[in-house]
């Protein structure tokens, strides 16, 4: 019975949850094969927690050193803070492990799962009444699933076996040793006041709330890198049986250090007869995969993986030079390496003793060697580390008007900074501290902040750039060399910094010469030397990184260029265009002829145009939770809920933020429906409404986000007491880029907030709906969803390559009478 009840709940809250009733029921430990005790110990230890993919994937391994580098990224993937040293949740994961095991003596009852992802409950009453099973009242006061109250009771029935928790609908008998006894209840007095309390609490929240609440209680966090299986298994260096190999030479040198370690330089010789050019390309092209380990002490240090893709009109004779660098530390080492020719599916595979000196000056390596031939140009860009510039990230979230931004520098070379706002000279210190103070205006827009170090005679050794209001969504990619202007004869360095999204992964970094793909490489240092074909020709390097998901971001550097060329900024202008009827129903079918741009009065060339109605949709629920939304607020949280449920795709992100007199971002952007579930259970309508300072707010947090983006306001009153005025709010949304949908609750008489949500809704390119009833909800956000799905992709290049930076206006207009077209007004360059 209970088992069926719990069914019926997950399908009902579409939260689908396994940790019910032994989603996993087997055990890993049973389906493990004969591993060691540590190992089957570990698998134990974190059954809650893995996924039935990480558990196959770990049985599999062969070797101990693969299966200790499993257990390392396994908790790293799960690391919140990733950039200290220390896994603080590892940490207190197998703490509340041992003490679940020394409480409860097992893991899997439903008391350990609260604790395990909860810990321990702020109160906890044993009830030992002598005609109730045994019971346990437990209290929260902010539980970490969930962060807010929640009362639990657990018991025990028939006396024997888990515990579990009690659920309004089971009824008070099931709790009884004696179903439908009258007579008075043997508890003490705290006891009695114990379980009162706790089943007031549950009750008060409803069927519905506590069975969400409950769910999310015990639901397992996702790692926060996905997909991490696929690449941890592509990086085995073991030979597949059967497979046919070739033979290549490994060279080694070490042409310089990086801070405490040394350079490691390789370069694998493959003469092109032993490997096959594709035939998918006119002049034929070779495709390499390689793979590396590197341990230490029978303990794999580090795996990487590069990809090579080498036109056959690039090679210089009969051999090919695959380069790659790795950072080592000064020891002994074996290197593993698995070369895989993807076109003839054969494979060189060696292992190499490998002594990594210490090196402390650039040396001049031997005459003979290949590196030094082809590569010494490219070398003399290896940056020790020693001289390091770096820009202090504000504190202050959102930060505006005056601020002050710090540096921290290494080395005793840098004799002056300079600081670059936007690409334009705000200040140069010639002596430290190297401090900047800037003025970021009134809104919290996002500026690029650059720092050059010189040394005494003027040279460059070393620089930074931060994006300042970047959102925690920005990803972006800056090639550090080449740098721009530079000559460079036979070789150059490549190096790119990245930067991710809290939460993401680069999936894979590619480094381009002009248009042809060369190398692709899978993990840090992004680093790769290039040989250049023709001696000073112009070129330009290109980098391109891309997420697991397929979104990606790139950056191009031209060199060899003549002191004339000109790099001319040029706007790329994207548009989602809804088009409606006079009905206001969506019109899709309609060819590019149909649609033109205008721009400032003057009429601009589209270059790509698509129907967007399979393309991913990144969807912000703005809600109200003030105290004028108390009788609302049940049926709000419904209806948000049916919205993530129809419109939230495998390939979309949806985002709840909740407001009164401050905004809070109740979950992040997401497609696990559990996670928007959980976030819209237990929410309270109280204090007063800042919907302008909480609009900015949650179009700050699609700061760094492309694409298809879209944020539904729903409000039932006007502004008490923001920080930001409405023309503040006006103007930020403009330079957001994000569609507003704006919905008013019993607002028939207040004439100044209709007439803002709709100004707000169509500079943007979304619509203002005002509502009688709540009930007319679940209906508008249908129609948003409809509208969302049926739009037009249009993307033009601006004619107007001028310096201002004021407004564009932007109008499309369509060949069509009787049809609207909707999108932006138009852009800030």
């Amino acid at each position: 019975m209970v088992s069926a009840r719990r069914g019926w709940v997950s399908c009902l809250i579409c939260v689908g949850l396994a940790v019910a009733d032994g989603g996993r029921a087997a055990s890993a430990v049973d389906k493990a094969p004969q591993l060691q005790e540590t190992y089957q110990r570990w698998l134990a230890s974190v059954e809650l927690l893995i996924t039935e993919e990480e558990k196959a994937a770990f049985i599999e391994l062969e070797k101990d050193y693969q299966r200790d580098a499993f257990i390392e990224q396994f908790w790293r993937v799960r690391d919140p803070y990733p950039s200290t040293a220390r896994n603080e949740f590892k940490e207190r994961w197998m703490a509340r492990v041992d003490e679940v095991r020394y409480r409860f003596g097992e893991l899997r009852d439903e008391r350990s799962r609260v604790f395990l992802l909860n810990g321990s409950p702020d109160a906890l009453v044993e009830i030992r009444c002598t005609d109730l099973w045994p019971a346990e009242a437990w209290y929260y006061k902010r539980a970490e699933t969930i962060r807010s109250e929640i009362g639990l009771l657990f018991y025990q029935h028939w006396g024997t076996g888990p515990y579990r928790i009690w659920f309004p609908q089971d009824g008070f008998n099931v709790l009884r040793r004696f179903p439908g006894a009258t007579e008075r209840l043997s508890c003490s007095i705290p006891q009695m006041e114990a379980l009162r309390a706790v089943m007031a609490m549950v009750r008060a929240l409803g069927n519905m709330g506590f069975m969400g609440l409950t769910n999310r209680l015990q639901t397992p966090p996702k790692p926060a890198v996905g997909e991490w299986i696929a690449t941890f298994n592509a990086y085995s260096t073991d030979l597949p049986a059967g497979a046919g190999t070739f033979s290549a030479d490994l060279q080694i040198d070490y042409p310089n250090r990086h801070q405490n370690r040394t350079v490691v330089q390789s370069i694998l010789a493959v003469d092109t007869a032993e490997v096959e050019a594709s035939k998918l390309t006119e002049s034929g092209s070779y495709n390499l995969v390689l793979t590396g380990e590197v341990l230490r002490d029978d303990t794999l240090f580090e795996n990487f993986r590069y990809k090579f893709n080498l036109s056959a009109n690039e090679i210089v004779g009969q051999t090919i030079p695959l380069v790659f660098e790795r950072y080592l530390r000064p020891g002994e080492y074996s290197l593993l390496l698995k070369l895989e020719d993807l076109n003839s599916q054969k494979f060189f595979v060696t292992r190499r003793q490998i002594v990594v000196p210490q090196v402390e000056y650039t040396p001049e390596l031997p005459e003979d060697s290949e590196t030094a031939r082809l590569l010494a140009e490219a070398n003399e860009a290896i940056s020790t580390g020693l001289t390091t510039l770096k820009i202090v990230e504000p504190r202050d979230e959102m930060p505006t008007g005056l601020l002050r931004v710090d540096t921290l520098t290494t080395g005793d070379e840098i004799s002056s900074v300079a600081f670059l706002l936007d690409g334009k000279p705000v200040l140069t210190k010639r002596t430290p501290p190297f401090t900047v103070e800037l003025d970021l205006g009134s809104l919290p827009r996002m500026r690029a902040l650059t720092a050059v170090a010189y040394d005494s005679s003027g040279r460059e050794v070393a620089r930074d750039e931060k994006q300042l209001n970047a959102s925690s969504h920005r990803f972006d990619v800056r090639l550090v060399e080449p740098r721009p202007g530079e000559t460079y004869h036979r070789s150059l360095r490549a190096e790119a910094a990245v930067q991710v999204p809290d939460g993401k992964a680069v999936e894979r970094l590619e480094f381009y010469l002009n248009e042809d793909l060369l190398a692709t490489l899978y993990q840090p240092p992004y680093t790769q030397a290039i040989l250049l074909p023709d001696e000073e020709q112009m070129a330009y390097v290109r980098v391109v990184a891309y997420q697991p998901d397929g979104s990606f971001t790139e950056d191009t550097v031209f060199v060899n260029a003549p002191e004339y060329l000109e790099n001319v900024e040029v706007q790329f202008v994207e548009l989602y265009i809804a088009v409606l009827d006079r009905s206001k129903r969506p019109v899709q079918g309609l060819p590019q002829a149909d649609f033109s741009v205008v721009e400032d009065g003057v009429e601009q060339e589209p270059r790509r145009f698509d129907r967007v109605s399979n393309l991913p949709i990144h969807a912000g629920i703005l809600i109200d939770v003030s105290a004028s939304m108390k009788e609302r607020l049940e049926t709000a949280q419904s209806a948000a809920l049916q919205f993530f449920n129809e419109a939230v795709t495998a390939r979309d992100r949806a985002a709840l933020i909740t407001f009164n007199d401050h905004p809070n971002l109740a979950v992040k952007f997401t497609n696990d429906l559990d996670s928007l579930a959980g976030g819209l259970a237990g929410l309270k309508a109280e204090r007063g409404t800042a919907l302008y300072d909480s609009l900015i707010f949650a179009l700050y947090y699609f700061n760094g986000i492309k694409g298809q983006r879209a944020l539904i306001v729903l409000s039932d009153g006007e502004d008490e007491g923001s920080k930001f005025s409405f023309d503040d709010t006006l103007e930020y949304a403009r330079r957001a880029g994000v569609a507003i949908y704006t919905i008013g609750l019993s607002l028939p008489h207040k004439r100044d907030v209709r007439r803002k949500l709709t100004r707000l809704a169509e500079e943007t390119g979304g619509r203002s709906f005002f509502l009688q009833g709540i009930d007319e909800l679940s209906a508008v956000y249908d129609t948003i969803q409809q509208e969302l799905r049926s739009r037009y992709y249009l993307a033009y290049q601006s004619s107007n390559t001028s310096d201002d930076e004021s407004f564009r206006s932007i109008e499309v207009r369509l060949a069509r009478s009787g049809l609207e077209a909707k999108t932006l007004r138009g852009y800030y360059p």
